[in-house]
This record gives structure tokens, C-alpha cells and sequence, in this order.
């Protein structure tokens, strides 16, 4: 679908905002909303103002750039009355988060609430519709983060949100274009969560496809007995299982890594994370480094060239990874562990597999532990039961392996980049109608037509 333009433009005096059209008005927002606030985080050490709260509080932790239906955390009146910062904002207030990790983020309260330091609230009467002002957040998003001040924290405060100007048409036409942007915004976001789905049925496919090949083998014609282990059922007859701990390196036992030492160095050495390898190995700029004069106390945190590295502390508890040419000679932290597989015993390849299948996954979930921070024990990652072929049918099974996941992983990538693509796109068209680049005032009536 394309769009016109309006007939006429003038300049908006804004910068980054350029031209808007002739008929809008400019709106600075101290001026266009009469409440324009934020909150405060009552000392979450004196429980009177925590339990048994029954006023929603906001933290930008619940901020969804969507309608709030609910929050996590709530607290009691007593906390609003020795707060003067506290206000209980009305439905259909507009939030954004100022700092932190989710700057930038919106929601609209679909029930009253308070908010913290983080959150900017704007409410009250205004000639601005707080869905058309919610679209144009979300379109200039990345000027409006520009404008940040702070080098560890950037912070767009409340000053800086008070003096953005906005360019708007009357209430109608904002009206019409926020019910334009709710249509063909739905409908992009379908398309997305088509690709999302896509992609986890992808993920499910390849963890199968995995199982298979280390549980059943290539030969489909092979005999079969069973494994002793009521999870794993029968495997082929020729095969044996075994701890994992019976497949290391003798001198290079199984073992966690060691506290993240010092500041970041960009030209040091690598200490890897888990989120390093959590989707396939990041880019070096993005594993953190330390200065190569900081001295490394203890050798079991080194990496050789295919060792394996596992997640055994919080998010991604349990992925694993094989690590390449360019990370030889780096050190783990102590969320992750060194698994150095002897070659003489298993393939690296063919272990890493093997813990990256379905059955791999769900033997190792049965280990974790911990609601906030799940994690695996060394000692159960030891005890970790895998079948293993002989060493050259292993490597039948990862050249095979290879082959059919990079075609799965072609069509994820090929997935991810439709969802990049089409949020572009949802960018752009939120960015160009709320600014005026493009006039849709008639296009609900020539859908309909």
C-alpha cells in the first residue's frame, strides 16, 4: 500500500522533526500535557509499605511499548501517604522509561497506578490523544535516545522530555491516524509472530533431528538393545553409554570457571559468558575482555580450541558450546563450565551434539535447580549418562548432522531476517504517519472501498 502526501508543509523548527503539514500545530510537551511526573521507590527494607499492598506501582521492568493490564509489585497507602512523590496515575496515562535498561520503553495504564523514579508520566488534560503521542514515542524512538545525557547510564529525563516538540493535527485527524497504526501495526505483528513461530518450530526440528542421530544412529536397520536407562530406551547394539566425566581429558578434569576479574580492556583477553554462546558465538567485540597483565590464578579456567563450554549458572542454564580457532587461550567465568573432551575417547562435536539434542536437554533439566537462579552442580554434569558409537561412526553422525542443520539454521536466519525486516517496516510507517510524511486520513476508506 502506498501513500500520499499532504498538499502543503511548513517548517516544524525541530531538527530531527523536519517539515510537518501546514494545518498541524506544534506542541511543546510541558505545555500540551497539565500533569507530566514521575515517582519514587519506597525503602524496600520497611515492610509496611510492601506487604499486603494493594496499589499497583509501575517499574519499567513491566513497560511492554503496549496497554498495562496488570504489574508485579504492589504497595500499601501508608507508602503514599509518607511519600509526597507517590501519585496514583488515572487510566489512560502514558509512560516511558527514562534510564536502565528498558529506555526508552512505553505503556499505557488500562488501571490506576503509581510508578517509580524510572517511569515519566504524562496525563491529565491535553490537546494531544495519549495514543497518537504513544505512536510517536515509538516512531522517533531512536531521536528521542539520542538526546540521552550520561556515559554508564544514559538518561532521557524529565527536562529533556518536557521541552520535545511535538507536531500534531486536531483531535479527529489524530483519531484517525492512531486507528490506522492500530490496524496495520496488528497486522505486522501477526506476520511476526508467524516467523517467531517458524523459528521455534525450527528450533524443535533441529533438537530432534539431533536426538535421533545420537540415540538411533544413521543405520536404521541396525539391532537395537536397550540402555539400562528408562529415558533413553533402546540404542544400538554395538554402542555403549557413558558418564560424561569418562570422556574428558584426564588432566583436564570437568570444572566451573572462575569471578570476572577487573575492569574491561577491549584489546585483553577473552572472558567468556554464557550469553556469549546463548544463540550461536557472538562477535568478539561483544565477549568481554580483560587486561592480559591481570593474573589468571587458577589454569582451570583456560580454553583449548574444541573444548566445550556449558551454562551452569542462570538464563540459558544448560546450553552448550564448542569453542572455535579464535578463542583458544581465553578464560570462563564462574557461570559456565570447561568440558575438555579427549579426542581418543569421543569427538568433541559429536558430545556437544549429543547435549544440544532433545534428549540431551531434558537429562540435563532433570539436575537444575533454583527458581531465581537456576543451576547445575560439576558433580551432575559429570554423571551426565550419553550414548556413545564408535569414534568413526561418530564422525559419520556430525558430517551428517552438519549437513541437515544448515539448512535448519539457513531457514532461521532467513526467519530472523523476514522479523527484522518487517519491524523496520513497522518503524518506518509509525514514524512517517505520525510526523506527517504521509497522509492515511482516508486510507480505513479505501480499504473498505
Amino acid at each position: 500500500m502506498s501513500f500520499s502526501r499532504y498538499p502543503k508543509y511548513k517548517p516544524s523548527g525541530v531538527e530531527w522533526l523536519g517539515d510537518v503539514p501546514e494545518h498541524w500545530e506544534i506542541w511543546k510537551l510541558a505545555h500540551a500535557f497539565s500533569v507530566i511526573g514521575s515517582g519514587t521507590t519506597p525503602k524496600t527494607d520497611n515492610r509496611v509499605y510492601y506487604d499486603d499492598g494493594e496499589i499497583p506501582w509501575i517499574n519499567t521492568g513491566d513497560l511492554n511499548d503496549g496497554e498495562l493490564d496488570s504489574c508485579e509489585k504492589r504497595i500499601t497507602q501508608q507508602a503514599i501517604a509518607e511519600h509526597s512523590s507517590l501519585k496514583l496515575y488515572p487510566i489512560g496515562s502514558l509512560l516511558i522509561a527514562m534510564y536502565g535498561a528498558t529506555i526508552g520503553k512505553l505503556g499505557m495504564l488500562r488501571f490506576p497506578a503509581t510508578v517509580n523514579q524510572a517511569c515519566c508520566v504524562f496525563s491529565g488534560n491535553s490537546p494531544i490523544l495519549t495514543r497518537f503521542m504513544f505512536y510517536w514515542f515509538i516512531g522517533l524512538r531512536q531521536q528521542i535516545l539520542s538526546l540521552a545525557t550520561g556515559g554508564g547510564q544514559p538518561n532521557v529525563s524529565q527536562d529533556i522530555l518536557r521541552t520535545l516538540r511535538v507536531g500534531c493535527p486536531d483531535i479527529d485527524e489524530q483519531s484517525a491516524i492512531a486507528a490506522f497504526l492500530d490496524r496495520e501495526t496488528s497486522k505486522i505483528d501477526s506476520l511476526v509472530g508467524e516467523q517467531r513461530r517458524l523459528i521455534d518450530l525450527l528450533k524443535d526440528k533441529r533438537q530432534a533431528v539431533i536426538s535421533h542421530a545420537v540415540t538411533k544412529g544413521l543405520n536404521p536397520q541396525a539391532p537395537l538393545k536397550p540402555s539400562g536407562i528408562h529415558w533413553l530406551g533402546d540404542v544400538p547394539e554395538h554402542w555403549s553409554v557413558k558418564r560424561l566425566k569418562r570422556l574428558v581429558q584426564h588432566s583436564r578434569r570437568i570444572t566451573y570457571g572462575i569471578v570476572q576479574p577487573g575492569e574491561p580492556d577491549p584489546t585483553g583477553r577473552f572472558m567468556i559468558r554464557g550469553k556469549d554462546y546463548s544463540e550461536g558465538w557472538c562477535s568478539p567485540d561483544e565477549i568481554f575482555r580483560v587486561s592480559d597483565g591481570i593474573e589468571i590464578p587458577y589454569t582451570r579456567s583456560r580454553m583449548r580450541e574444541h573444548d566445550l563450554v556449558m551454562t551452569i549458572v542462570g538464563a540459558g542454564v544448560g546450553n552448550v558450546a564448542m569453542i572455535p580457532v579464535w578463542l583458544d587461550g581465553s578464560n570462563i567465568t564462574q557461570t559456565t563450565a570447561r568440558i575438555a573432551v579427549d579426542p581418543q575417547k569421543a569427538e568433541p562435536a559429536y558430545v556437544c551434539l549429543a547435549l544440544q539434542g532433545i534428549v540431551g536437554q531434558r537429562n540435563l533439566e532433570r539436575y537444575v535447580y533454583g527458581s531465581a537462579q537456576p543451576r547445575l552442580n560439576i558433580e551432575h554434569v559429570d554423571a551426565y549418562l550419553m550414548t556413545v558409537p564408535p569414534l568413526s561412526e561418530q564422525r559419520e553422525i556430525v558430517a551428517s548432522l552438519n549437513f541437515k542443520l544448515e539448512k535448519l539454521d539457513a531457514l532461521t536466519a532467513e526467519a530472523e531476517r523476514a522479523i527484522e525486516l518487517l519491524q523496520e517496516r513497522r518503524t518506518a510507517l509509525i514514524s512517517a504517519a505520525v510526523t506527517g510524511k504521509i497522509d492515511v486520513r482516508n486510507a480505513c476508506a479505501l480499504e473498505i472501498s
